[in-house]
């Protein structure tokens, strides 16, 4: 893809790294004195939320509703971003969770924790390419792109809800 037909490939590769090295970095920065233990539930829901708007954008654009899908992906954007800056808010203030969990459930648990984590940073990219050529434009590609980006997005939102719900019980 050519510079002249995506102007924002370049920005897009630099927030693809920049996003997840900055989150993996501010874990290991850790601020005293604030409490935002009442963030976990909230970040959740917003990733709740986020998959139901996915599915319902989806559906828009499936049956030819295109400005109800455009204002439903924004909306999962400007979500996706509130998410992640709460997230991080938290993991600076807050000793991380372990998952308590015993057995078989253990497994199951790790597994979707680390799916969702690496489809997580490989969503990032993948969204905002998809992004990029609607604003310019490019439905075919938008629409090729999406095909892979909508099923991850959906993933990484679903199990964003499964592994607050598993871990819950274990928070201080």
């Amino acid at each position: 893809m050519s510079e002249t037909r995506d102007p924002y490939r370049k920005l897009i590769i630099v927030l693809s790294v920049v996003i997840p090295l900055a989150v993996a970095l501010l874990f290991g920065v850790k601020i005293e004195g604030y409490d935002f233990s009442f963030l976990p539930p909230i970040y959740a829901s917003i990733n709740g939320v986020t998959a139901f708007l996915l599915i319902g954008a989806f559906w828009a654009i499936k049956n030819k509703k295109i400005t109800l899908h455009e204002r439903l992906m924004k909306t999962c954007l400007g979500l996706s971003a509130a998410f992640l800056v709460m997230y991080v808010l938290y993991h600076m203030t807050s000793d991380s969770t372990t998952f308590g969990g015993e057995g078989p459930i253990k497994y199951v648990y790790y597994f979707i924790l680390i799916t969702h984590i690496l489809l997580s940073i490989a969503v990032v990219p993948l969204v905002l390419f998809t992004l990029s050529r609607a604003l310019a434009g490019n439905f075919e590609k938008h629409r090729a792109l999406a095909r892979f980006t909508f099923p991850i997005w959906l993933y990484v939102a679903v199990t964003g809800v499964v592994v607050y719900l598993m871990i819950s019980p274990y928070y201080q």
